[in-house]
């Protein structure tokens, strides 16, 4: 055989005995959980703000950006609910690359899966039981989300992931909120269909097993631009897409309809700096027209502690490895202009 099997991986029963989550933390995030449904069926005008590093590479410097959040958080709390980043798998376009804290516990050192699968674990326990916000992460790996299935409190599915159907029916038997974001080629009825295909039902085989699924009603949308055929971006956040898309959506008939505007990606163009920029023209894209108004529930928006990017070894502490991000300063008076504009 041309594949290796290097050693066995923990079943997410085993890493969870190993590695549990307290039960007043689980309470907590109940609570949590329970403020972001009601704002994606319409129960509370908040507005969501899911805002964190592009990967999180290093459990110290993640969590000391958590911690700034979660004082900010508290300023902002009649207006915002904030929901750490916290992406421990990232897709790599050709394969090559950092691929996330699941993969390399240390990305400075060789490949340890299963090293990877408890340090991935360890880091969402720490932020959550510090700080008391329930983080996102990204399916890259269906199977994956059973490994934090009691921690998380918003998942996402990339681009690069969204029409593939094991994703689509895993996350129909998921009970967190997952955004299915627009593929890289702008395809809006990817996105649509993708998202009607995880509110439904299904039958299929998981880890081994044959298994039946509810549909997840908090399944909704992330546009996040796209690239053509020549490889430039598109960006779909301007006015005119977002009332495209809404009608779009609307003609679905889905449950619980929901759009969040990635600020980064093809929609800056991968101009970290321009997401206030693009962040300010969709509040006001939001105010001008009730349909987006309501539709319109939350922006992604990628920060760190220092803004931009760094390659691996350079070892600037709380600065991105993979994407460039908004750094703190930034972010803080993002957040501010943010709650002041909902």
């Amino acid at each position: 055989m041309s594949m290796k099997f290097i050693k066995r991986i923990p079943t997410a029963e085993e890493i969870r005995e190993q590695i549990p989550l307290a039960n007043h933390i689980k309470d907590i995030k109940k609570k949590r959980d329970n403020e972001i449904t009601s704002i994606l069926e319409n129960k509370d005008k908040r507005f969501l703000l899911i805002i964190g590093p592009c990967s999180a590479d290093n459990e110290d410097s993640v969590c000391e950006y958590i911690g700034k959040l979660a004082a900010v958080q508290e300023k902002v709390k009649d207006k915002i609910v904030i929901i750490p980043r916290i992406y421990t798998n990232k897709p790599r376009t050709t394969g090559e690359g950092y691929k996330g804290m699941v993969h390399q516990p240390d990305p400075s050192k060789e490949p340890n899966l299963c090293q990877g699968i408890k340090a991935m674990r360890r880091m969402h326990i720490r932020a959550l039981s510090e700080y008391h916000m329930p983080a996102a992460d990204e399916m890259l790996y269906p199977e994956n989300y059973t490994y934090l299935l009691d921690i998380l409190g918003y998942i996402a599915v990339g681009a690069r992931s969204v029409e593939n159907q094991q994703h689509r029916l895993t996350v129909s038997g998921v009970d967190t909120p997952v955004g299915m974001k627009n593929p890289t080629s702008g395809d809006l009825s990817v996105m649509l269909n993708s998202i009607k295909a995880a509110q439904n039902s299904h039958n299929f085989i998981y880890n081994g097993w044959e298994i039946e699924t509810t549909g997840n009603q908090l399944t909704h949308a992330i546009v996040r631009g796209a690239v053509d055929s020549n490889g430039r971006n598109i960006p779909n956040y301007h006015y005119e897409d977002l009332i495209y898309i809404a009608a779009e959506y609307e003609k679905q008939e889905l449950y619980n309809p929901t759009i969040i505007v990635d600020t980064n990606h093809a929609n800056s163009m991968k101009r970290y700096y321009e997401q206030p920029r693009i962040a300010r023209e969709v509040l006001m894209s939001r105010k001008y027209d009730t349909l987006l108004k309501k539709m319109i529930k939350g922006l992604m928006i990628e920060s760190y502690l220092a803004e931009g990017k760094q390659e691996i070894g350079e070892n600037i502490y709380g600065k991105s490895i993979t994407d460039a991000c908004l750094g703190w300063e930034s972010t803080e008076k993002l957040i501010d202009y943010i709650a002041e504009n909902v």
